[in-house]
């Protein structure tokens, strides 16, 4: 049995390119690899046989839980009858017309028709070319800059790891590319003056995006993409406003807005939606991730009514639309959501994510408010994070060179549990299985406590 795992993991080193490693040092040997065999519910087990509570559901995705033969099912059912058919020229399949209108349906606020693809990536690039053909359609050639937001993340793609706001995925790849521009994070904690209310903040925040649209002529700016909650920038939640005063700044300008609702759609803030969570009205949705768990890949562009209108017209001007992927519409990817979000209907996994988040929130900040290592215990949901500072406020940084927020999250592990040491600053961060009972709730906090205490001590 060792020998075997000893060669898997040789021939995984030798021929596996890992996204987001260090690949020198992984393929040398000297950073370990985890070969994942199983799960169920919140927990996943390695060949070794090592059993962890997912803290973080895979990449926020896995929201139904591992070993949901539900899902297998119906792919195996779907794969019988058809395992695939392009959707292209207006081919379909019984399963994504289901799928586009329960999507439709449960997101309400204007919106129209779904667009597929497979990868959150993908989809945004979807959208900008829709935003784009939108502009030309009407005759205004200009306005075509996108605005996102420092430490918003969006893809991994060019335009979309353009759009993603975080050094990471910029440096020595030539990013970001033109038409891209970035405002500020909405970070009240950490960038709020002193004595500004969270109002106050939400409407400076705008105050600076109208100024930015103003200096690059509004005639030249189309379309604002934006997080509910920011997800891999630090799980970070609006201030109190935020939405609601940018909004007012887009409307003004006739600026679309894109709700980039990889993470948060399909319960993770407690509403089916993070845009129904705050107030949103957005002009295109992106989701993927949560649409089926990621039992498969799929994505999704959401048009609203009022793009919609205007891509049609064009089509009536300039021919079919000049846009493609093989696999959209796939119809066993669709029979994998259809059976998902049986259960996140039937389950009430939204109103679990609602009252177990409560849960959680609450059991975070009665742990760590005052803990001398954690300077902010922030979330919505099932989403949360613990950033970490030294001082008096707790709001200095440490020196990157202590590599806090990595040892914590090393440290857990070891304790039994996965959760995400996020890439910008010493921060840890959550978002499990939207399945998550009270009990294991109280397991993650007991675990935290753990691997935070352990950290602390040992400065």
């Amino acid at each position: 049995m060792n020998q075997h795992i000893n060669d898997i993991s040789t021939i995984d080193r030798e021929y596996v390119f890992h996204p987001s490693t260090h690949l020198g040092q992984f393929e040398r040997g000297e950073i370990p690899n985890r070969i994942m065999t199983g799960g169920s519910g919140v927990y996943v087990s390695d060949r070794e046989g090592k059993r962890s509570l997912d803290a973080f559901a895979g990449l926020y995705c896995v929201n139904i839980g591992y070993g949901r033969t539900e899902i297998a099912d119906a792919i195996h059912a779907q794969a019988q009858q058809l395992a695939y058919y392009h959707s292209y020229v207006g081919h379909s399949n019984e399963q994504i017309i289901q799928l586009s209108r329960r999507i439709v349906e449960m997101a309400g606020m204007g919106m129209s028709k779904v667009y597929y693809g497979l990868s959150g990536s993908d989809a945004n690039e979807t959208n900008l070319k829709l935003v784009w053909y939108y502009n030309n359609v009407l005759g205004r050639p200009e306005k075509k800059k996108i605005i996102s937001r420092q430490r918003g993340y969006h893809g991994s793609g060019l335009m979309t790891g353009s759009l993603t706001g975080l050094p990471t995925f910029h440096n020595a790849f030539d990013l970001p590319l033109g038409r891209v521009l970035h405002t500020a994070c909405p970070h009240y904690w950490r960038n709020a003056e002193p004595g500004e209310s969270e109002r106050d903040y939400s409407r400076r925040l705008a105050a600076e995006l109208d100024a930015l649209i103003r200096a690059e002529g509004p005639e030249t700016v189309a379309a604002f993409i934006g997080e509910p909650v920011l997800g891999t920038g630090g799980i970070i939640p609006p201030p109190e406003g935020y939405w609601e005063e940018i909004q007012k700044v887009l409307a003004a300008h006739d600026v679309l807005l894109i709700a980039d609702e990889v993470v948060t759609a399909f319960g993770r803030t407690g509403k089916v939606f993070g845009s129904h969570t705050y107030g949103m009205r957005p002009d295109i949705i992106t989701i993927a991730k949560g649409v089926t768990s990621a039992y498969l890949p799929l994505s999704g562009s959401i048009i609203g009514e009022r793009v919609w209108k205007v891509l049609a017209e064009g089509n009536d001007k300039l021919g079919p639309i000049g846009h493609g992927w093989t696999y959209s519409g796939h119809p066993l990817c669709a029979a994998a959501a259809n059976a998902n979000l049986d259960i996140v209907e039937g389950e009430d996994l939204v109103g679990n994510a609602r009252d177990a988040g409560a849960y959680f929130q609450q059991r975070l900040h009665d742990a760590f408010d005052d803990h001398p290592l954690v300077g902010e215990v922030r979330g919505v949901g099932l989403m949360a994070a613990l950033e970490f500072g030294t001082g008096p406020d707790r709001k200095t940084q440490f020196d990157p060179n202590l590599k806090i927020g990595p040892k914590v999250s090393a440290t857990a592990l070891e304790e039994g549990m996965i959760a995400r040491a996020m890439p910008h600053g010493d921060i840890l961060g959550f978002a499990p299985p939207l399945v998550i009972t009270r009990a294991e709730v109280d397991r993650i906090i007991e675990l935290t406590t753990r691997a935070v205490d352990r950290v602390h001590a040992a400065l």
